[in-house]
């Protein structure tokens, strides 16, 4: 190394973490340098030390001991030591000797690590390059923030997703029927809003025997880390806002009515998103209304996103759901006889929806009504060109419509019928009776002598190639079986219920759901098994029917999904006038429960509990057969009335095809692309992570022994296992669902960007376009364009890298030697070596750098220029769009138009203010 001297500044490219060093004592082969910074000494042999001196050249800006801010103007060296004549803040002239600079000195920038020779492997900055490269391309996808659940692509829960979280504010209502998966839907927008930054604090709130649900959902499907609070969650926190002390918080009502402070709390806290599950049973009518529906009306008056989870509005009945738009618009939606009036006056737009999809030509009078209603240039030739069967004219009119319909914007409703792709189901009834001697067993089905039970082995007997799902009301229940079917007669079971912690659960649905698993049944309490679905099996056995149609129908989901490939098979044994013999009766004669989808059964059931109750106390053949004949004429009756008044025109709007199978498709061909794990696999080995193949698409990861940091993110001590294909997600829940959207993957991409590590290296290097004993230097800028996250500006214009190369002369090679071209060779340059070669080349190198940022500006304005024209064309067509249906459609909020408004101008100047950062610098010489 060079000649050093005392007083001098130098840092240890070894430990850079140390800050400046000084050297206190130089001797023929020992050098002592001092850290102040971190109070450290060190001793180095002189003849291999690691160590650089700090140089500042003209243009560079330090801090000095006293915290003043410089910047240099000329540099001297007298007698040894670096003397730096600059200017200070005030542009006065100060000169300071080397000795007076920071201790806490430490080099983050590309160019001050090159030329302090704090150097990383080539590996990093490849890794820095592809991070790059990989985040730029993500937050360009439509589907961004829609990519990381553990669900399946089913188009019309993209679809709701995608177009309620881009929304600057949503208050909306998911009403779709029973098993298309509003909980997903509602989970799928709050993870949208957390992943591309947008969300706040959450309260959601559910009903007491959902909440464990939901819990269950929101983190195994995605990674959402709820709090659950109840009363003694709350006395944790006595001299403080319980509300205040989480971000993610799931309760149910009786918190708040059963303590009136609670709700005061909670409407003192500041909410970002509100979440209602189950928002039907909240009462409200022009007379009374329920404490449940004046908390969430309150705290919605304070809260800019609504979500709330309902029945469909043919289940509500009108004041029910006008109750619900009131919660999100009271200025729009203040008078039930105006909503019922608006909702006939809105009824020609649904009627000439409902002919052009059954390809009809439009009557007359509905023509003449459509034309001032719609108040569009060119209706009159859109409506002669749809009646003469024109397709075109008539999607185009279809379109019309939709975007005129009066709750369009914050009501989506889907219904199986629309959706499709649902099994089959057939019902299986067993009447068994009860010997004299078996009387005794009868109330406790896992006894031997039970007939529950006998009926059991036999079936599982039959039975013994298949999945089969029992569930059972309580956990105990569950337990006893398993015990006795397993200990008495040897048969393998999963057993699945609350007790157990969710790895358990995870563990024993993945046992249940291995195809090499001798486990072919698994017993579920109601409790346990709420959030779960099992559609690879098809066999379902009720030992004991729910009280609640809505509970049964739940049990039935558990297989009856999108997805499940098999006829449902549904097995219900009863004793011969029992209570489950009169529930399968009611259920399956006068519902229909079994064999379809039982949208009527919560309304029927609080007409006749009462009736079924009786019979249940006291049986009497003759009023079963008339409850369950008066039931039958009710069901058909509403499901007339219900299907007369479908909303066909609403349930388009709730999943528009194209835009739904854009999204499905573009996560697909991510997927497909089979980038992530070749990246991931990089990454880990980078920090120091253990990887293990498993199984095709599955790895098992664990903390190296020479992990590079302390705690890797969201890996635990003892590992974990994942998955890169979403097919095998969905059936082994004891295996993450890694994604490019994924806690650790998103936490490992801020991990290498937000560090220096990659942002200067030095690589030997082979190409045949490049003669030997030449040095180039392969620069990444990033363009950032610094605004509000509200704003996404993301999709316009993401941080982009900008790779230049260039050579000796200042040639710009960034086009002819693409940067997968360059192939890094061994042995690599030797540090004391490399440190003359940087101080004799240094001022060309820096002159190189200023040459690659002049070539990197002329890319800036090209890409600046095009994200401003792509973000006004799109803001702009979404203005004149509700501009345009302002006029018609009373829904559409000027607070929406204002947003948008100020969005495109703010847009604007955040992309015209957009710099270059230079982020790395990869320093090249031929071989």
């Amino acid at each position: 190394m060079e000649n050093c001297h005392p007083k001098q500044r130098w840092i240890s490219h070894a430990e850079p973490e140390l800050g400046l060093g000084i050297i206190l004592d130089v001797t023929p082969h020992r050098i002592t340098v001092s850290f102040l910074a971190a109070q450290e000494q060190r001793v180095y042999a002189r003849l291999n030390a690691p160590l650089t001196r700090v140089k500042y050249a003209p243009g560079d800006t330090f801090n000095t001991i006293e915290k003043q801010s410089l910047t240099v103007q000329k540099v001297q060296t007298i007698g040894n030591i670096l003397h730096y004549h600059c200017l200070n803040d005030q542009q006065k002239s100060v000169t300071v000797k080397e000795s007076r600079l920071s201790h806490y000195l430490q080099f983050n920038k590309p160019q001050d690590r090159l030329f302090t020779n704090q150097l990383d492997a080539g590996k990093w900055f490849e890794l820095r390059y592809e991070t790059l490269r990989h985040s730029n391309r993500l937050q360009q996808l439509k589907a961004r923030g829609l990519i990381a659940g553990r669900t399946s692509l089913l188009p019309h829960q993209l679809y709701i997703a995608h177009e309620v979280a881009n929304r600057g504010c949503f208050r909306i209502i998911l009403a779709d029927e029973v098993g298309l998966g509003k909980t997903i839907e509602a989970g799928l927008i709050l993870n949208h809003r957390v992943l591309t930054g947008r969300s706040g604090r959450t309260l959601v709130i559910v009903p007491e025997p959902l909440l464990h649900q939901w819990l269950v959902e929101m983190l195994r499907r995605f990674n959402l880390k709820f709090s659950l609070f109840d009363e003694d969650r709350c006395l944790e926190f006595p001299h403080e806002n319980p509300f205040l002390t989480a971000q993610l918080i799931l309760c149910s009502p009786q918190l708040f009515t059963e303590n009136p402070q609670r709700q005061q709390q909670a409407l003192a806290a500041d909410w970002h998103t509100l979440v209602v599950d189950e928002a039907h049973h909240l009462h409200w009518s022009e007379t009374s209304i329920s404490p449940e529906y004046q908390l969430v009306d309150s705290l919605s008056q304070k809260t800019p996103n609504i979500l709330l989870l309902t029945a469909t509005p043919e289940q509500l009945g009108i004041q029910s759901h006008f109750a619900q738009l009131r919660l999100l618009d009271p200025d729009r939606f203040f008078s039930l006889n105006e909503f019922i009036q608006e909702k006939q006056f809105f009824q020609p737009v649904a009627d000439a929806a409902t002919h052009l999809l059954e390809g009809k030509s439009l009557p007359e009078h509905l023509i003449q009504e459509l034309t001032p209603l719609l108040k569009q240039d060119q209706t009159e030739q859109l409506l002669v060109k749809a009646n003469n069967h024109d397709s075109i004219a008539q999607n185009e009119l279809l379109n019309i419509l939709l975007e005129h319909h009066g709750t369009s914007r914050i009501l989506f409703r889907n219904s199986r019928q629309t959706i499709g792709g649902f099994p089959l189901r057939q019902c299986h009834p067993y009447p068994l009776h009860a010997n004299s001697e078996q009387q005794a067993y009868l109330n406790d089905i896992s006894l031997e002598q039970n007939p529950y039970f006998i009926w059991l082995i036999d079936r599982l007997r039959t039975l013994s190639t298949e999945k089969v799902l029992l569930i059972c009301h309580r956990a105990e229940t569950a337990i006893a079986l398993g015990h006795q079917l397993k200990n008495r007669k040897g048969i393998k079971v999963a057993v699945f219920h609350e007790h157990l912690s969710i790895i358990e659960r995870d563990r024993a649905a993945a046992y249940f759901s291995d195809s090499e698993s001798p486990a072919n049944i698994l017993l579920c309490s109601e409790i346990g098994s709420e959030g779960r679905n099992f559609q690879f099996a098809k066999h379902l056995i009720l030992l004991d029917l729910p009280d609640n149609p809505d509970l049964l129908q739940q049990r039935i989901g558990r297989l009856d999904r999108i997805g499940q490939k098999h006829i449902i098979q549904i097995h219900i044994p009863y004793l011969i006038h029992s209570r489950q013999h009169i529930l399968y009766r009611w259920y399956n004669d006068g519902l229909n429960a079994f064999e379809q989808n039982c949208s009527t059964g919560a309304q029927l059931f609080q007409q006749q509990q009462n009736k079924l109750h009786a019979i249940n106390d006291a049986f009497s053949p003759e009023k079963l057969e008339q409850l369950i004949a008066e039931t039958k004429q009710l069901r058909k009756a509403i499901e007339i009335e219900s299907q007369q008044g479908r909303d066909q025109l609403l349930e388009i709007n709730s999943c528009r095809d194209d835009l739904a199978q854009a999204i499905v498709s573009e996560i697909i061909a991510l997927e497909k692309q089979d980038h992530l794990w070749p990246f991931m696999e990089t990454l880990f080995d980078c920090y120091g992570v253990n990887t293990e193949f498993h199984s095709p698409d599955c790895y098992i990861i664990t903390p190296g022994n020479h992990l590079r940091i302390a705690h890797f993110p969201e890996l635990p001590e003892d590992g974990l296992t994942v998955t890169t294909r979403r097919e095998q997600a969905l059936v082994r829940e004891d295996r993450q669902f890694l994604s490019w959207e994924h806690p650790m993957t998103a936490a490992a991409m801020d991990l290498v960007l937000s560090s220096n590590m990659g942002n200067a290296t030095i690589s030997m290097i082979r190409h045949p376009a490049l003669t030997p004993n030449q040095f180039l230097i392969e620069t990444l800028f990033i363009i950032e364009c610094s605004a509000p996250k509200d704003l996404q500006i993301g999709r316009f214009l993401p941080p982009t890298p900008i790779r230049i190369l260039i050579d000796q002369k200042q040639n710009n090679l960034s086009g002819k030697i693409p940067h997968a071209s360059l192939f890094e060779t061994n042995p690599p340059v030797e540090p004391a070596k490399f440190n003359a070669f940087l101080n004799s080349q240094r001022k060309l190198i820096e002159h190189l750098i200023q040459h690659a940022h002049s070539e990197a500006e002329k890319q800036l304005h090209v890409h600046t220029e095009k994200a401003h024209q792509v973000m006004e064309k799109e803001l702009n067509n979404e203005i004149d769009r509700l501009i345009r249906l302002q006029r018609s459609n009373p829904s559409i909020k000027p607070e929406e138009i204002n947003y948008l408004t100020e969005a495109k101008a703010f847009s604007g100047q955040c992309i015209e203010l957009s710099q270059l950062k230079l982020d790395a610098i990869r320093l090249l010489i031929t071989q």
